[in-house]
C-alpha cells in the first residue's frame, strides 16, 4: 500500500469530538475524535481540516506525552 492510498483509506471519525483534557481551559484548544482513526483539529478553526492518526500511532503518542520522553 502507497503512502498515499493509505491517506485515502483513513477517514474522519465519526465518534463524538471532545477538548483534549489539557487545553480545556486556554485559549489553544485542540478536539479529539478517537477510534481506528483518530482525528484532531483546532476547536477555533475547525474549517482549516483535521489531522487524522491510525490508532496504534495516537496510543503511541499519548503514552510518549503521559510518560515524557526519555
Amino acid at each position: 500500500m502507497t503512502e498515499h492510498e493509505a491517506t485515502e483509506a483513513m477517514s474522519v471519525p465519526s465518534s463524538p469530538w471532545h477538548k483534549a483534557s489539557y487545553s480545556a481551559e486556554q485559549g489553544a484548544c485542540v478536539e479529539v475524535s478517537e477510534g481506528p482513526t483518530t482525528g484532531v483539529r483546532d476547536t477555533q478553526h475547525r474549517d482549516l481540516g483535521t489531522l487524522l492518526f491510525a490508532a496504534s500511532e495516537w496510543q503511541a503518542f499519548l503514552g510518549t506525552t503521559r510518560n515524557g520522553l526519555p
